[in-house]
């Protein structure tokens, strides 16, 4: 099969179509360098001219109008549409067209707009598309019984695991050049993996009835987790802390922009799976939050984003703030690196596949689950 790419357009004022099997990406137009008329009454500096009669002198002479183009040039990319396996929209004054929008779902391919900071806020995929009736019923039924507990308890526990291979793999490069770090990370590593007992031996006959206990585990978690990475880091990097929305510091930053990305894919998995991305089970139901698209998200944090923006940074690569925002540049760089990290082969049930097809591999398993097919097998990262 034609090897495929994951499209991201994160420049305000690009406009976007088709023309027969091809995406047609047009940048944005270049910034104007002269004004687009003059009043002929205003007066400019002009070296050598002769003062106004009546007037002291002066080097001021009427000026002549500017001229300017009528037609600005963009620079043009076009994507045959089999190249495509998902077309992510990441910033405002984006224009798309229907043409375009008809085509790419007509052919399986979803359209994610996400704003600048990383956050998703639609997703655009044909209706016929989105699998069997009988995956949703039986996910509908799964919370209310013992099913539903027991995917998040594997969910949970395979997310510490990745947690902890994600500390140890980043904490090998400073066993002989700064041991005391080396093992503070790997105390950190070993506090998250003794949590993984507490979260398997949680009971109850629905999720509500163990939902805080576990939740509870995995806050605990996440404060163990995130200092390990502030270990991790280089110095200079500036990070005092884990920060989701309206993050100030670059690195928070890039990794909720990260998470956008891994976002959008999570759930363009749950829809070809046949899964209701709004029926989730550790994250509980609100107006306009796909639940289970949060609750699937969490294998693959560390495996697929932590890990490339963190090395991102302690490579050198710049990230810079503007408006409290990721530049484009930034942006560009980071989506790159987890892209990168998407289409990168990962062992997996004894072969080798890319990550972003054993995301939908995984989607597909929690499908099977809930129908009752077998034992959920949740993905764990190598370090």
């Amino acid at each position: 099969m034609p090897e495929t790419y994951r499209i991201i357009v994160n420049q305000y004022g690009a406009v976007l179509g088709k023309h027969s099997e091809r995406l047609i990406i047009k940048s944005p137009l270049p910034a104007r360098t002269e004004p687009p008329w003059v009043d002929r009454q205003m007066l400019l500096p002009f070296p050598g001219a002769d003062p106004p009669e009546g007037d002291c002198a002066s080097n001021l002479a009427p000026v002549k109008p500017i001229q300017t183009k009528s037609r600005r040039s963009r620079e043009k990319q076009e994507i045959p549409f089999f190249r495509i396996s998902e077309l992510i929209i990441a910033s405002y004054g984006v224009s798309i067209s229907t043409d375009l929008i008809k085509e790419l779902c007509s052919r399986g391919i979803p359209i994610t707009f996400m704003t600048p900071g990383g956050r998703p806020y639609a997703n655009l995929t044909s209706p016929c598309l989105s699998g069997t009736v009988i995956t949703r019923r039986e996910q509908l039924k799964s919370y209310d019984n013992e099913r539903g507990v027991e995917l998040v308890k594997i969910i949970i526990a395979a997310k510490l695991k990745n947690q902890a291979h994600c500390l140890k793999y980043f904490a090998k490069y400073l066993n002989d050049r700064a041991p005391e770090r080396y093992r503070r990370i790997r105390q950190a590593a070993h506090s998250l993996l003794r949590l993984i007992p507490q979260v398997k031996a949680a009971n109850g006959v629905c999720i509500d009835h163990v939902r805080g206990h576990l939740l509870g585990l995995e806050g605990t978690a996440g404060r163990i987790y995130w200092e390990g990475v502030g270990g991790i880091l280089i110095d200079g990097v500036g990070f005092n802390g884990r920060q989701h929305r309206g993050a100030i510091d670059p690195f928070n930053a890039a990794i909720n922009y990260g998470y956008g990305i891994l976002y959008a894919r999570i759930w363009g998995a749950a829809l070809n799976a046949g899964l209701e991305p709004f029926a989730g089970f550790m994250h509980v139901d609100r107006p306009g939050k796909p639940s289970l698209v949060l609750d699937l998200i969490e294998e693959f944090r560390q495996a697929v984003v932590d890990r490339s923006v963190i090395a991102c940074f302690n490579l050198g690569r710049e990230v810079w703030m503007k408006g409290g925002l990721l530049d484009e540049a930034s942006r560009k760089c980071i989506a790159e690196s987890v892209n990168d990290r998407l289409e990168t082969p990962a062992p997996y049930q004894g072969q080798k596949l890319k990550v972003s097809s054993i995301i939908q591999a995984q989607a597909r398993q929690v499908a099977s689950f809930l129908r009752g097919g077998g034992v959920y097998k949740p993905f764990t990262m190598r370090w």
